[in-house]
């Protein structure tokens, strides 16, 4: 097959590693005669850190350029087109897709979280350049529902990063400030800076851990940031607070991932949808803190009922961290699973099994396309 060139498309350089995550999945998937090229906040780190040629993301006159000898242009994965945290974010994302089309690139949509949309011309630019891909895959139902009710055909599957092989090298029971806890076991805890989790909320959270580590001192709390700016200080001040915390800095997703695999981190607390994916992928159990309706969809296809939606939690009388903490001890003391304990262990493990099997979807389908795409050409 001739060799051709792909313009890569996504949140990237961004320091968030669920992104960075999608990113590794997309590069993974990509067929032998596909060059990537990776628009980048950060191209000489991106460049770096995956083998890869890059742009920057914010070079509009490079990125033309790029595009001029490309052939394929790939939104690759995560909610690029959605307009509740920035309603800038559809116009770049959109605006990209619809110059690659105009210059006569095959665009795809790969693995992409649609909405919300507020906005009506965003609704439109985004019906608009997914009417004109080759292929759409989407990780939700509620992306599904909504281009198929624009007469776009789509492809639904779990999001990619469930199917990501993990890397099990870091071994953090190695760090001294961990030995000095004398810890048996891990609690990891990811949050992020957002409006749902107000003062009071994170409040909760904290008490609720603190009270826990004073009635059972065998638990180290990892904080674990997934993005710096948004992770990293909230991180920082809970370490402060709670006590035998430390906070866990990773930048390889890989890594991230199998972080979770770790024998002694037997519960996960996560606000990010991609900590919540790579903890229960890697069979640790977890408790959501939704912030985000996509993240409350994977814990319900993940059979796990360990979930508090943010947005309504009234912090005078909602305390359902503190009460699933006790019951975790119990449950270890007891020699039993842990986590969920109303969830069935075979449902939940089918379902994860499901999920990562399911993931590989995205790949295949990419794969297929490309393939044709070259034949075409040659």
């Amino acid at each position: 097959m001739s060799k051709q060139r792909a313009i890569l498309c996504g949140y990237y350089g961004m320091g968030n590693a669920g992104d960075e995550a999608l990113l590794i999945c997309l590069l993974q998937s990509l067929p032998d005669h596909i060059e990537p090229i990776v628009l980048s906040k950060n191209p000489a780190e991106t460049r770096d850190r995956y083998q890869v040629k890059t742009c920057d993301r914010w070079d509009l006159i490079a990125v033309v350029k790029e595009m001029r000898r490309a052939n394929v242009f790939i939104w690759g994965g995560g909610s690029l087109m959605q307009d509740n945290s920035s309603r800038v974010s559809p116009m770049y994302y959109g605006g990209l897709m619809k110059l690659a089309q105009m210059l006569g690139l095959e665009t795809i949509a790969w693995a992409q979280g649609i909405g919300p949309l507020n906005h009506r011309s965003n609704r439109w630019l985004t019906r608009h350049v997914l009417k004109r891909c080759r292929l759409v895959t989407v990780r939700d139902t509620v992306s599904r529902d909504m281009v198929q009710r624009w007469g776009i055909p789509a492809t639904i599957a779990p999001d990619p990063v469930w199917a990501m092989k993990a890397d099990y090298s870091f071994d953090f029971s190695n760090d001294p400030h961990f030995r000095d806890h004398n810890s048996k076991y891990c609690i990891a805890v990811n949050l992020r800076e957002h409006s749902s989790l107000t003062p009071d909320r994170l409040e909760i959270l904290i008490q609720s851990l603190i009270e826990f580590q004073k009635n059972d001192r065998r638990f180290t709390i990892l904080l674990v940031p997934f993005q710096e700016s948004l992770d990293g200080k909230l991180a920082q001040d809970l370490q402060a607070r709670i006590p035998r915390s430390m906070v866990l800095r990773i930048d390889h997703p890989q890594v991230m991932k199998g972080l979770f695999g770790h024998p002694s981190i037997i519960f996960t607390i996560a606000m990010r949808l991609h900590a919540v994916i790579m903890s229960i992928s890697e069979g640790c159990n977890c408790f959501a803190l939704s912030y985000d309706p996509k993240v409350t969809k994977v814990m319900e296809a993940a059979h796990l009922s360990g979930v508090v939606e943010l947005g309504e939690m009234d912090p005078t009388f909602d305390n359902r961290i503190g009460e699933w903490l006790p019951e975790l001890n119990r449950s270890i003391d007891q020699g039993s699973d842990y986590g969920n304990p109303k969830d069935g262990r075979t449902d939940r493990e089918d379902a994860r099994q499901t999920l990562i099997e399911g993931a590989t979807q995205h790949r295949d389908l990419l794969r297929q396309v490309l393939d044709k795409s070259s034949r075409r050409s040659t």
